[in-house]
């Protein structure tokens, strides 16, 4: 093509120019391909570049202002879950009312009816004895017999004595007799007659004390033989054939002990509260070790109707029927009380009670789910639960398992039933 500068083309270009002061130049026809390099290597005009930084500053904002906005409401939702977990979960019951029937269970002593220990009355040996331990007895049975050569000799001495007195006796007798005859032939004075009359008196006199102290020493001859007192058994005895006899209670231990076990007196010592409870004729039931799954009656025959201040109980009195023998004295016995049910009481969990400085207290549910600290009293421990005499009501709903920490007016959510409770999530 002819390079003509009037041509329409190199008219158009210098048109665009006359207009454009930023648009490039041409002066001359670019070779084959020229064309297409210059395209793709021109920058983009400005208005576009401007155009698109606006829009990716306001992409960049918007991204900046949604991860503010998901930070705020992330931090707000870990705070209401923060606060939520804060409350602790309790788990409440209403109190139980008294069973239909309570049981009173105390330790008890087993003694026997009636319990004899036997001492000797003289000295000397013993020369033999008849009841070994175990041994059934009547009433005067003989247990030993003790040998008293001293106490043979001293009634020998007596009875010696006694002649003696009584032979002077005799001779006073006499004597008064004869003065009082010759008085009357006025032989002797009055005074000599009423001395004689004095001497066979106090010779009477002698006569008597020597003639008791005769029967006393007979009387101790008597104990030579040991008897039983009542009919029992043998339960100890502790001398032999030969030992020494100390006569007295000052001895270390008696030589024989008899029982009467036909009956036992089953020793009590009742708390205090349930003092009021006792009432002479009600029955308790005995249990013992040696005879599992068996139990004996037994009634209440007395109370000492005082309180011991050193262990604040009644000691209280049973009677037991023993005529199987299978109750011994000296054994012990459980003794198990059924008292008619105490309309006052409740029971709540053992765990349920708290021990503060102002004492026994009960964390029970309010109004808007808050905690209410009562005072209580506290009666028995059942092992699981408490008694409670006073300071809850039937209605209250106790915390079964409250924190240490729970305090008057703190808020808690209730756990739903069969849910644990405990510390906060």
């Amino acid at each position: 093509m002819p390079d003509d500068a009037g041509s329409p083309m190199i008219a158009r270009e210098a048109d665009r120019e006359s207009h454009d002061p930023h648009a490039p130049k041409m002066f001359a026809e670019p070779a084959a391909g020229a064309h297409d390099i210059c395209a793709h290597d021109a920058p983009a005009p400005p208005r576009r570049l401007g155009l698109a930084g606006l829009v990716a500053l306001i992409a960049a904002a918007a991204t900046a202002a949604y991860g503010i906005l998901a930070r705020r409401a992330s931090e707000r939702e870990v705070a209401a879950w923060t606060d939520q977990q804060a409350v602790p979960t309790v788990a409440v019951a209403p109190p139980l009312t008294a069973s239909a029937q309570r049981t009173l269970n105390l330790p008890g002593d087993v003694q026997a009816f009636y319990e004899a220990p036997i001492y000797a009355r003289v000295n000397g040996y013993l020369r033999s004895w008849a009841q070994d331990i175990g041994a059934r007895v009547r009433a005067g049975e003989l247990l030993a017999t003790i040998e008293t050569p001293d106490l043979d000799q001293e009634l020998a001495q007596a009875q010696a004595d006694l002649a003696s007195a009584e032979a002077n006796a005799a001779l006073a007798d006499l004597t008064a007799k004869r003065w009082h005859t010759l008085l009357a032939s006025n032989a002797v004075s009055m005074q000599s007659a009423d001395e004689k009359q004095g001497n066979a008196v106090a010779t009477r006199a002698l006569v008597a004390a020597a003639q008791a102290h005769v029967d006393r020493l007979r009387a101790l001859q008597a104990f030579t033989r040991l008897t039983a007192p009542f009919d029992g058994v043998v339960t100890a005895r502790n001398t032999d054939v030969g030992a020494l006899i100390n006569a007295g209670a000052s001895a270390a231990q008696p030589l024989f002990k008899v029982a009467d076990i036909h009956e036992m007196r089953v020793y009590v010592r009742v708390p205090q509260v349930y003092a009021s409870e006792l009432s002479v004729g009600m029955t308790a039931t005995l249990t013992q070790p040696q005879y599992p799954g068996q139990t004996f009656p037994a009634r209440l025959a007395t109370t000492s109707n005082a309180v011991s201040a050193e262990s604040r109980t009644v000691l209280a009195e049973l009677h037991a029927d023993n005529a199987a023998g299978k109750l011994w004295p000296g054994t012990y016995a459980q003794v198990r009380f059924d008292l008619p049910p105490d309309q006052g009481v409740l029971r709540v969990p053992a765990s349920a009670l708290i021990f503060r400085a102002q004492g026994a207290e009960l964390a029970t549910l309010g109004p808007r789910d808050r905690i209410v600290m009562k005072p209580v009293s506290v009666g028995r421990n059942l092992g699981t639960e408490i008694e409670i005499t006073s300071g809850i009501a039937p209605s209250d709903l106790v915390v079964s398992t409250p924190l240490d920490t729970l305090e008057n007016g703190e808020a808690v959510r209730v756990a739903e039933p069969g849910a644990p409770a405990g510390a906060p999530d």
